[in-house]
């Protein structure tokens, strides 16, 4: 994983939304440049393709129907300033919210 506060406008645990679409998530993991397969790229339409040389960002995503892991483009995500929390089923598992309301990522658990 690339050391997110050197290259990366979001951070881990940051809550985001879309740009042209209607979704919202917590960031749990930051590609430096795209990494993800040639054919996700090609599904993409080309007007609205963006670059691979940025970094891409898996969130725990959620729109008004259902919850999934996206993968997006830095160019394509604004801070989300909504104030009610992202609700996606996954967030317990990987990030714990502190007295401030901000996701912290969950320590791995030792076995």
């Amino acid at each position: 994983m690339m050391d997110v506060n050197k290259a990366a406008k979001f951070a881990i645990g940051q809550q985001v939304r879309h740009r042209m679409f209607p979704f919202r998530g917590i960031i749990f993991d930051v590609d430096p440049k795209f990494a993800n397969t040639q054919e996700w790229w090609d599904a993409i339409p080309e007007e609205i393709r963006p670059v691979k040389d940025q970094p891409f960002y898996h969130l725990l995503a959620e729109n008004e129907s259902t919850y999934y892991v996206a993968y997006v483009s830095e160019q394509n995500l604004l801070p989300d300033e909504a104030l009610e929390p992202v609700n996606h089923p996954q967030i317990p598992e990987m990030f714990e919210i502190d007295d401030r309301g901000m996701y912290k990522k969950r320590a791995a658990q030792a076995h």
